[in-house]
C-alpha cells in the first residue's frame, strides 16, 4: 500500500514537472527563459483552481484580487492565466498559446518560476486551470502594484517593479504597454 501511495506520489510530481518543461519549451522557442516549478506560486495556483472549481466559475477574482493573491511570491513581475474544459494540461497548454493575452503571459519577460494546478468541479464535472508565472524576485523591494482590470478569461495580470526607475524602463507594465 505504501509503495502505491510512494507511485501516485511520483506520477504526480513527474506530471508538475512536465508540464514546466512544456511552458519551458514554449518560452526558450520564443527567446525567453526557463521556468521551474515553484511551492508558493503553485499553493496559490491551487488555491485559485479549486475555489473556481467549487463555485464553478471562471473568474479571476474568486478569491479576490490577483495582486493580494500572489503577494506572497514575493515577485516583482507576475500574471496568471486561468481555464476550465480541457482535461489535459497539454490540451489547455494550445488553447492558451492560441489566444494573444494568454500566450504573452506565458511569454511574460523576467519570469523564472511557474505554478500551475487543476481541480474539478463537483457540479458539472469541468476541470478548472490556473497558472501563477512570476519573475524579478530581486526587484521586489519597493515594488508597485498594478492590477489589470479587464472583464473575461483573457486577462494579464502584473505585479510591475517601480524600484528600477531608468528612463528606458517601464514603471507599469499592463496588457504589452509600458506606462
Amino acid at each position: 500500500m505504501i509503495a502505491v501511495c510512494l507511485l501516485l506520489a511520483q506520477a504526480a510530481t513527474a506530471a508538475a514537472e512536465s508540464s514546466a518543461e512544456m511552458i519551458s519549451s514554449f518560452r526558450l522557442k520564443h527567446g525567453e527563459v526557463r521556468v521551474a516549478r515553484d511551492a508558493t506560486l503553485d499553493r496559490i495556483a491551487q488555491a485559485q483552481a479549486r475555489a473556481m472549481a467549487e463555485k464553478d466559475e471562471l473568474s479571476h477574482e474568486v478569491l479576490g484580487s490577483f495582486s493580494s493573491r500572489i503577494a506572497s511570491s514575493r515577485a516583482g513581475r507576475a500574471a496568471e492565466n486561468i481555464a476550465y474544459g480541457r482535461e489535459t494540461f497539454a490540451a489547455t497548454l494550445d488553447q492558451w498559446i492560441a489566444s494573444s493575452e494568454h500566450r504573452s503571459n506565458l511569454l511574460l519577460s523576467s519570469a523564472t518560476r511557474v505554478g500551475i494546478a487543476s481541480a474539478k468541479s463537483a457540479a458539472s464535472k469541468r476541470t478548472y486551470w490556473a497558472m501563477e508565472i512570476a519573475g524579478d524576485y530581486q526587484s521586489r523591494k519597493g515594488g508597485a502594484v498594478a492590477d489589470a482590470s479587464k472583464q473575461g478569461p483573457l486577462v494579464q495580470r502584473e505585479v510591475a517593479s517601480a524600484s528600477r526607475r531608468k528612463s528606458d524602463d517601464c514603471h507599469i507594465k499592463l496588457l504589452s504597454l509600458c506606462l
